[in-house]
């Protein structure tokens, strides 16, 4: 359906650009414009082989989508550098994640990374504690650069006014932080205060966020669903 949609639209304003000769070009390359803009839509299925299992490489293919749909800088080692994960749920579409750990300096204590979400992803609620030896908590904040995030954390419950978020199946009972930032490009969004829950949605068309803290410990995150914490913990 969002295929044919676009299709309509583009037919539409290329007719437009046809019947309209006093604006030059304009309409014409809006048209070319719009018809080379793919639609992001995904199958759960793709994810997944016969057995069951989670295809890494599939799920890489997608954020290689996003990418190009948001004309990030894509490189030689992009693929190598990318990790994903669906948490065990099955349903990577629904609950995952791709991330880029440019830098974690556990001497210097920073850290930058990319988030990539596909369209109405959910990154599952998590805290992070403190880690083991002279490392602090993480602190860290979220400067959505593409498409659309709701970034959700501790405050007052104002969840009933986004419909559009669905929490999935898989995390249903996993949801205790209800404050949503609705979050567009060039804003940025800080954790409330260190050791607070929070998690995110993404919008119709994904999201890409760069993420600033003072450094990450894989072994401190704990989510709030037990099989996803397990799950990403290793037990």
């Amino acid at each position: 359906m969002k295929n044919l949609v676009l299709i309509i639209a583009c037919v539409v304003m290329a007719a437009c650009s046809q019947g309209n000769k006093s604006s030059g070009d304009t309409g014409k390359s809006c048209a070319e414009s719009c018809c080379q803009k793919e639609s992001l839509t995904f199958d759960n299925a793709d994810f997944y082989a016969a057995d069951g299992r989670f295809d890494e490489e599939a799920a890489k293919d997608a954020i290689l989508r996003l990418m190009k749909y948001y004309d990030y800088p894509v490189t030689a080692n992009t693929r190598t550098q990318l990790w994903v994960s669906d948490y065990g749920t099955g349903r990577f579409t629904e609950v995952g994640l791709a991330a880029i750990m440019y830098v974690n300096d556990t001497e210097d204590r920073y850290m930058l990374q990319d988030l990539f979400l596909l369209p109405g992803q959910m990154l599952p609620e998590h805290w992070h504690e403190k880690p083991e030896g002279d490392l602090p908590a993480k602190m860290e904040g979220w400067l959505v650069r593409n498409g659309l995030s709701y970034i959700v954390g501790e405050g007052g419950d104002n969840l009933a006014s986004f419909p559009e978020i669905r929490i999935p199946a898989s995390h249903e009972g996993g949801v205790t932080v209800k404050n949503v930032v609705k979050t567009l490009p060039g804003e940025f969004v800080p954790l409330s205060r260190v050791y607070s829950h929070h998690w995110q949605f993404a919008g119709p068309q994904g999201a890409i966020i760069t993420e600033v803290a003072n450094v990450h410990a894989n072994g401190a995150v704990r989510h709030q669903v037990q099989s996803i914490n397990d799950y990403f913990l290793g037990k």
